[in-house]
């Protein structure tokens, strides 16, 4: 298996050489790029139809097809409002806006999470470089990629599309929490995923 996988990332990175304009071809399939994401039974489970009806196309791309929106066109990238990001798909709540900062990357970045369980980490080896893919431990939703170029205390980057991600404003999650003995509200994220 390591032979193939070698093999295609030869083949990927000598066309890719042919024409420099190519950085990522979004058409090929995971697997050819050398995505190592395993098979995994996630805890929440969503059927594809279900989150093509309450997704934007772009929430969909991103969190279902692993994709990544434009440099500095995400809703959240110079968002400043108190309060906590949650998966956009499952609601499941992952960065405390006490953890963002502005890395000048173009999407929003966190130092830290809510809960070291709340996202699963794993190899990445698409577009030809290795990096760290981040995605809901809940759901398994694609949420972006984590550096290690962040600020102190942890020196983490959590790189993350505003498209991942849905927004509780600080006395709606804290209501919330209240309400329902810490479960994120369903009402919330619906108005999220109807951009």
């Amino acid at each position: 298996m390591a032979v193939l996988r070698r093999g295609l990332f030869v083949a990927l990175h000598h066309a890719l050489r042919q024409d420099s304009s190519i950085v990522c071809h979004s058409a090929l399939p995971a697997a050819l790029l050398g995505a190592r994401r395993s098979k995994k039974t996630w805890p929440v489970s969503i059927s594809q139809e279900e989150m093509r009806k309450r997704l934007t196309p772009m929430q969909y791309h991103v969190t279902q097809e692993r994709g990544t929106e434009s440099a500095f066109t995400g809703e959240f990238t110079h968002h400043k409002d108190e309060g906590t990001y949650t998966c956009v798909v499952c609601a499941a709540p992952l960065f405390s806006s006490d953890a963002k900062f502005d890395s000048g990357s173009g999407w929003p970045s966190f130092f830290d999470l809510m809960k070291e369980q709340s996202i699963a980490l794993s190899d990445d080896f698409s577009c030809g470089i290795h990096r760290v893919e981040t995605t809901c431990s809940q759901c398994g939703a694609h949420l972006g990629h984590l550096f290690d170029d962040g600020p102190r205390p942890t020196g983490k980057r959590y790189c993350i599309n505003s498209a991942s991600l849905a927004f509780q404003p600080k006395d709606v999650a804290s209501s919330s929490s209240t309400a329902e003995g810490g479960a994120a509200s369903g009402s919330a994220s619906n108005e999220k995923t109807e951009l």
